[in-house]
């Protein structure tokens, strides 16, 4: 979808909600809010509609206020609140029908309230600086770097037991986030830090850091623990235990069936 194409589906959009009686705003979220960055090709559209208590309900489950419903291939009710919608085309909606008091389980970064026949912009900024706390607490080094260090190990032993896709998530999801928190507190971000997902725009803030990632998460499960246990070893420093990274060594190498070397004193490189 072209950035015009975009924008002439929040014109209708809009056009279709202020019709409806019930509706009382639309709050048009991320690339759909105006603020950078600006969509693309694969940007989706993410929204909330605000109505009247008691009638969301029916807009959750009646999509007929959404421009040409006739189009679309797959409906899903996602949460209580939201709803996904997919196209012919592949273009892809998503989005949550909350009445004003519904808001506050909200969270949000960009935004944009586009209709507003009650208090939908003040309820929003109260929403906005309830996420923007939430999300700002100080990282706990601590806990991430032992989670990363766990979940390496985990993400190992399912591999070389049989169970790779348990390996996969867990290298792919969870040491994932947060590897990437760290490197984010240890080398910042340069303002491009999504406040709902720490893997967002990673390229942008740290390419070098960023193509290295995705390089070693395109090995197979027990050779790209080994290369994220590396470079955490080498870019986080103090944040992550030296000891620990032995300990987690020694599971990724009996999950490649080799027997680690015990070291002593007398043991030199060679």
């Amino acid at each position: 979808m072209t950035p015009e194409a975009h924008a002439a589906f929040i014109a209708t959009l809009l056009d279709r909600l202020a019709a409806e009686p019930d509706v009382l705003g639309l709050v048009l979220l991320g690339s759909s809010s105006g603020q950078a960055p600006a969509p693309d090709a694969f940007s989706d559209h993410d929204f909330f509609v605000v109505t009247q208590a008691g009638r969301q309900e029916r807009l959750r489950n009646e999509l007929g206020w959404l421009p040409d419903e006739a189009d679309l291939v797959l409906r899903l009710r996602e949460t209580a609140h939201g709803v996904k919608a997919m196209y012919a085309s592949g273009h892809l909606l998503e989005f949550a029908v909350f009445d004003l008091d519904e808001l506050a389980v909200a969270r949000v970064n960009r935004y944009r309230v586009a209709l507003d026949r009650a208090d939908v912009a003040a309820r929003m900024a109260a929403v906005h600086h309830a996420t923007r706390a939430a999300t700002s607490a100080p990282v706990d080094p601590t806990w991430h770097a032992g989670q990363l260090l766990t979940a390496l190990a985990v993400s190992a032993g399912r591999a070389a037991r049989g169970e790779r896709l348990s390996g996969h998530h867990h290298l792919r999801n969870a040491a994932l986030v947060h590897l990437a928190t760290l490197l984010r507190t240890r080398h910042g971000d340069g303002g491009s830090r999504d406040d709902l997902d720490i893997t967002r725009r990673f390229e942008q803030a740290l390419p070098a850091l960023g193509a290295e990632l995705d390089a070693a998460l395109r090995l197979p499960v027990i050779d790209a623990a080994s290369a994220l246990l590396a470079l955490s070893r080498r870019e986080l420093g103090d944040l992550v235990s030296p000891r620990a990274c032995d300990a987690v060594a020694a599971v990724l190498l009996r999950a490649r069936g080799e027997a680690p070397t015990r070291r002593t004193d007398a043991t030199t490189d060679r």
